[in-house]
């Protein structure tokens, strides 16, 4: 029996595209050849190759345009990432494909970046990194650089999911104190201590560091906006490594303008790889290319949980494990 037509749209780790080859007829773009920013040419792909399923990632077009054009062979869409924006749900399940993603392999990453952006944001380091760079450091200086610790800080994570509570261990060890917003109030064994808030106002302004962790969607689209920024003590810092379109851009430029927020630390942006042009000439503002999930053992993790459940689908026709919607 011939193996399954496996099209995968963005060069992956060498473990797993070794995996893929070995048990697929698999199309590889071990390039990275950018025809993956090109929902049409992602169904071409899949047409011309006859392929059961579609192995994408994050940002891949992956609307509804892009699935009504796929062929019908087309099984399962299995992507390399958690957050499932960028694929229309309703679309592929109007089809009979199975969409699936890789949750839990990447939290742990993810805090670690929001904690390195918390102590950029905090401490300066992304001024300190340009200036020693550009030659422009004259020596120690007894105020020069001056930031904020994190001992004792209140922080307030948005979204106290997997990567939110890992955040939430991290922190206690450098004595933050913790408080979070959710829809609902989590158990004592995932709390530890937290402190939950039910309203928005009363939690932004309880906090002095805010970590986004909320999921995307219209429903968080533009969460952080001006209201909510004014209700944020002043001086307090932003973290996101969550969804880029919840903040507001414009909205945050101007509070950081202004100095009522004192710093930020951004990994995602609403439309990347475009970043807002006014983030760009700010110093307060410390900017990550993405890297949440970036290490070697997470995105080696996040290849096999996504091999796993298109092995389920099209090598033993089970239902996959981490089926979405």
């Amino acid at each position: 029996m011939p193996k399954p037509v496996l099209l995968l749209t963005r060069r992956l780790p060498e473990a797993i595209e070794a995996r893929c080859a070995r048990d697929y007829d698999a199309r590889l773009n071990s390039a990275d050849t950018p025809w993956y920013r090109d929902g049409a040419e992602i169904a071409r792909r899949a047409t011309e190759t006859g392929a059961a399923g579609v192995f994408c990632a994050a940002g891949d077009p992956m609307g509804a345009a892009t699935i009504t054009a796929l062929p019908d062979s087309v099984k399962v869409i299995a992507t390399f990432s958690v957050g499932t924006d960028h694929i229309d749900i309703a679309a592929a399940r109007a089809r009979g494909i199975t969409v699936t993603n890789t949750p839990e392999v990447l939290s742990f990453a993810t805090a670690e970046c929001a904690f390195t952006l918390m102590l950029m944001a905090a401490r300066r380091a992304g001024e300190g990194e340009r200036m020693v760079r550009a030659g422009a450091w004259e020596g120690w200086a007894p105020t020069q650089l001056m930031g904020v610790t994190l001992e004792g800080k209140r922080l307030g994570i948005a979204g106290f999911g997997r990567i939110g509570r890992e955040l939430a261990a991290m922190a206690r060890g450098f004595r933050m104190e913790i408080h979070y917003r959710d829809l609902r109030r989590a158990p004592p064994e995932l709390e530890q201590g937290a402190t939950f808030h039910g309203d928005d106002r009363e939690f932004l302004s309880a906090i002095d560091i805010l970590s986004m962790h909320m999921p995307g969607g219209e429903a968080t689209r533009r969460w952080l906006n001006a209201e909510r920024l004014g209700w944020m003590k002043p001086g307090a810092i932003v973290i996101n490594t969550g969804r880029g379109g919840s903040v507001d851009d414009a909205a945050l430029v101007a509070a950081l303008t202004a100095g009522h927020i004192r710093a930020a630390g951004l990994d995602v942006y609403d439309g990347e790889p475009k970043v807002f042009p006014g983030y760009l000439g700010l110093e307060s503002v410390a900017l990550l290319p993405h890297l949440g999930s970036a290490t070697l053992e997470t995105r080696d993790a996040m290849g096999r949980r996504a091999l796993d459940n298109l092995d389920a689908v099209l090598l033993r026709g089970e239902a996959a494990p981490d089926a979405v919607g």
